[in-house]
Protein backbone atom coordinates (compact mmCIF):
# COMPACT_ATOMS: atom_id res chain seq x y z
CA UNK A 1 0.00 0.00 0.00
CA UNK A 2 2.68 2.29 1.17
CA UNK A 3 4.49 1.90 -2.89
CA UNK A 4 1.17 2.79 -4.60
CA UNK A 5 1.24 6.69 -4.07
CA UNK A 6 4.73 6.64 -5.24
CA UNK A 7 4.24 4.60 -8.09
CA UNK A 8 1.75 7.07 -9.34
CA UNK A 9 3.47 10.10 -8.54
CA UNK A 10 5.98 8.30 -10.84
CA UNK A 11 3.72 7.80 -14.03
CA UNK A 12 2.19 11.54 -13.53
CA UNK A 13 5.75 12.53 -13.93
CA UNK A 14 6.39 10.42 -17.07
CA UNK A 15 3.08 11.58 -18.40
CA UNK A 16 2.91 15.40 -17.65
CA UNK A 17 7.16 16.00 -18.44
CA UNK A 18 7.98 13.20 -20.75
CA UNK A 19 10.75 12.59 -18.03
CA UNK A 20 11.63 9.74 -16.36
CA UNK A 21 11.70 10.35 -12.36
CA UNK A 22 15.00 9.88 -12.09
CA UNK A 23 15.61 12.39 -14.60
CA UNK A 24 12.69 15.12 -13.26
CA UNK A 25 14.22 14.90 -9.19
CA UNK A 26 17.65 15.71 -11.13
CA UNK A 27 16.49 18.58 -12.70
CA UNK A 28 14.73 19.56 -9.69
CA UNK A 29 17.82 19.23 -8.04
CA UNK A 30 19.92 21.31 -10.00
CA UNK A 31 17.55 24.42 -9.91
CA UNK A 32 17.15 24.69 -6.44
CA UNK A 33 21.29 24.63 -6.25
CA UNK A 34 21.23 27.14 -9.08
CA UNK A 35 18.68 29.52 -7.16
CA UNK A 36 20.64 29.06 -3.63
CA UNK A 37 24.05 30.19 -5.19
CA UNK A 38 22.45 33.23 -7.02
CA UNK A 39 20.78 34.31 -4.45
CA UNK A 40 23.36 33.78 -1.99
CA UNK A 41 25.57 36.19 -4.64
CA UNK A 42 23.40 38.89 -4.50
CA UNK A 43 22.47 38.60 -0.56
CA UNK A 44 26.35 38.46 -0.23
CA UNK A 45 27.07 41.31 -2.44
CA UNK A 46 24.12 43.71 -0.81
CA UNK A 47 25.78 42.84 2.81
CA UNK A 48 28.88 44.16 1.13
CA UNK A 49 27.77 47.17 0.04
CA UNK A 50 26.23 48.10 3.07
CA UNK A 51 29.17 47.39 5.34
CA UNK A 52 31.56 49.29 2.84
CA UNK A 53 28.75 52.35 3.18
CA UNK A 54 29.22 51.79 6.83
CA UNK A 55 32.67 51.88 7.12
CA UNK A 56 32.68 55.23 4.93
CA UNK A 57 30.65 56.33 7.20
CA UNK A 58 33.18 56.01 10.41
CA UNK A 59 35.98 56.86 7.91
CA UNK A 60 35.16 59.93 7.45
CA UNK A 61 37.37 62.91 8.01
CA UNK A 62 36.93 64.72 11.65
CA UNK A 63 36.57 68.06 11.67
CA UNK A 64 39.65 70.09 12.52
CA UNK A 65 40.24 70.98 16.10
CA UNK A 66 38.71 74.38 17.61
CA UNK A 67 40.96 76.50 19.35
CA UNK A 68 38.61 77.56 22.78
CA UNK A 69 41.94 79.62 24.62
CA UNK A 70 41.24 79.46 28.25
CA UNK A 71 37.74 78.08 29.74
CA UNK A 72 36.49 76.89 33.41
CA UNK A 73 36.60 73.50 34.41
CA UNK A 74 32.53 73.90 34.12
CA UNK A 75 32.59 74.66 30.47
CA UNK A 76 34.54 71.73 29.70
CA UNK A 77 31.93 68.89 31.32
CA UNK A 78 30.39 70.32 27.99
CA UNK A 79 32.52 68.02 25.75
CA UNK A 80 32.46 64.98 27.06
CA UNK A 81 31.18 63.06 24.36
CA UNK A 82 27.51 63.66 24.72
CA UNK A 83 26.67 65.90 22.29
CA UNK A 84 28.28 63.95 18.86
CA UNK A 85 28.23 67.72 17.12
CA UNK A 86 31.22 68.86 19.41
CA UNK A 87 34.71 67.61 19.88
CA UNK A 88 35.58 65.23 22.53
CA UNK A 89 38.33 66.96 24.73
CA UNK A 90 40.03 66.05 28.13
CA UNK A 91 42.62 67.71 29.97
CA UNK A 92 45.63 67.11 31.52
CA UNK A 93 47.89 69.29 33.78
CA UNK A 94 45.27 72.25 32.71
CA UNK A 95 46.37 71.75 29.31
CA UNK A 96 43.02 71.15 27.33
CA UNK A 97 43.03 68.14 24.24
CA UNK A 98 40.85 67.07 21.69
CA UNK A 99 40.70 63.10 21.85
CA UNK A 100 37.94 62.78 18.87
CA UNK A 101 40.14 60.40 17.31
CA UNK A 102 39.98 58.28 20.14
CA UNK A 103 36.04 58.03 20.49
CA UNK A 104 35.92 54.67 20.72
CA UNK A 105 38.58 54.75 24.00
CA UNK A 106 37.11 58.42 25.69
CA UNK A 107 33.55 58.40 23.84
CA UNK A 108 30.28 57.03 25.53
CA UNK A 109 30.75 53.70 25.99
CA UNK A 110 34.52 53.61 25.75
CA UNK A 111 36.59 52.18 28.54
CA UNK A 112 37.84 55.55 29.49
CA UNK A 113 34.81 57.68 28.75
CA UNK A 114 34.63 59.14 32.19
CA UNK A 115 37.83 61.14 31.85
CA UNK A 116 36.47 62.61 28.93
CA UNK A 117 35.35 66.74 30.13
CA UNK A 118 37.83 66.57 32.74
CA UNK A 119 41.10 67.51 34.07
CA UNK A 120 41.95 63.57 34.53
CA UNK A 121 45.54 64.14 35.76
CA UNK A 122 45.33 62.46 39.44
CA UNK A 123 43.00 59.63 37.97
CA UNK A 124 45.85 59.30 35.35
CA UNK A 125 48.60 59.47 37.49
CA UNK A 126 46.99 56.46 40.25
CA UNK A 127 45.45 54.82 37.13
CA UNK A 128 41.92 55.21 38.88
CA UNK A 129 38.59 55.29 37.98
CA UNK A 130 36.83 56.62 41.02
CA UNK A 131 35.38 59.98 40.93
CA UNK A 132 37.16 61.26 43.60
CA UNK A 133 40.45 61.23 41.81
CA UNK A 134 38.77 62.93 38.41
CA UNK A 135 40.58 66.14 39.21
CA UNK A 136 43.81 68.21 38.24
CA UNK A 137 45.06 67.75 41.83
CA UNK A 138 48.36 66.72 42.15
CA UNK A 139 49.13 67.08 45.80
CA UNK A 140 50.15 64.10 47.87
CA UNK A 141 51.11 61.81 44.53
CA UNK A 142 54.12 59.93 44.65
CA UNK A 143 56.77 60.12 42.21
CA UNK A 144 55.91 56.70 40.23
CA UNK A 145 52.61 58.74 39.81
CA UNK A 146 53.85 61.47 38.88
CA UNK A 147 56.45 59.59 36.43
CA UNK A 148 53.01 57.92 34.89
CA UNK A 149 51.28 60.86 34.22
CA UNK A 150 54.29 62.56 32.59
CA UNK A 151 54.26 59.34 30.11
CA UNK A 152 50.41 59.99 29.82
CA UNK A 153 51.26 63.74 28.77
CA UNK A 154 54.07 63.33 26.45
CA UNK A 155 51.24 60.89 24.60
CA UNK A 156 49.06 63.37 24.74
CA UNK A 157 51.08 65.99 23.21
CA UNK A 158 52.67 64.25 20.61
CA UNK A 159 49.01 62.49 19.23
CA UNK A 160 46.65 64.96 20.10
CA UNK A 161 46.49 68.82 19.30
CA UNK A 162 46.07 71.28 22.49
CA UNK A 163 43.33 73.30 22.10
CA UNK A 164 42.97 75.44 25.26
CA UNK A 165 43.73 75.79 29.11
CA UNK A 166 41.87 75.77 32.22
CA UNK A 167 41.40 79.06 33.72
CA UNK A 168 43.12 78.83 37.47
CA UNK A 169 41.35 80.12 40.31
CA UNK A 170 43.37 82.68 42.69
CA UNK A 171 43.81 81.64 46.28
CA UNK A 172 42.83 84.28 48.91
CA UNK A 173 45.12 84.50 51.66
CA UNK A 174 43.65 86.04 55.01
CA UNK A 175 46.80 86.54 56.45
CA UNK A 176 47.90 88.68 53.81
CA UNK A 177 45.35 91.28 54.34
CA UNK A 178 46.04 91.34 57.54
CA UNK A 179 49.62 92.32 57.59
CA UNK A 180 49.11 95.87 56.74
CA UNK A 181 47.05 96.34 59.75
CA UNK A 182 49.59 94.95 62.08
CA UNK A 183 52.33 96.94 59.98
CA UNK A 184 49.76 100.06 60.67
CA UNK A 185 49.30 99.26 64.29
CA UNK A 186 53.14 99.12 64.61
CA UNK A 187 53.72 102.47 62.83
CA UNK A 188 51.20 104.06 65.10
CA UNK A 189 53.05 102.67 68.37
CA UNK A 190 56.19 103.82 67.12
CA UNK A 191 55.24 107.11 66.41
CA UNK A 192 53.63 107.56 69.85
CA UNK A 193 56.73 106.57 71.19
CA UNK A 194 58.95 108.91 68.81
CA UNK A 195 56.21 111.77 70.26
CA UNK A 196 57.03 110.84 73.64
CA UNK A 197 60.71 111.23 73.07
CA UNK A 198 60.25 114.44 71.44
CA UNK A 199 58.16 116.10 74.14
CA UNK A 200 60.42 114.72 76.73
CA UNK A 201 63.72 116.63 74.97
CA UNK A 202 61.58 119.75 75.04
CA UNK A 203 60.56 119.82 78.41
CA UNK A 204 64.42 119.50 79.31
CA UNK A 205 65.24 121.99 76.60
CA UNK A 206 62.37 124.51 78.72
CA UNK A 207 64.78 123.12 82.27
CA UNK A 208 67.85 124.32 81.07
CA UNK A 209 67.13 127.46 79.58
CA UNK A 210 64.60 128.74 82.75
CA UNK A 211 68.05 127.48 84.89
CA UNK A 212 70.08 129.77 82.69
CA UNK A 213 67.99 133.06 83.02
CA UNK A 214 67.54 132.44 87.01
CA UNK A 215 71.58 132.81 86.82
CA UNK A 216 71.49 135.78 85.16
Amino acid sequence: MALQPWETLKESITVYTGLSPTTFLTVVALGLAIYCVVSGMFGSSSNHHQRSRDFEEEMQPLPPPVQLGEISEEELKAYDGSDPKKPLLMAIKGQIYDVSQSRMFYGPGGPYALFAGKDASRALAKMSFEDKDLNGDLSGLGVFELEALQDWEYKFMSKYVKVGTIKTVPVTDGSTTAEPASTTEGDVAKSAEDGSSDSAAAEAKESTTGGEADKE
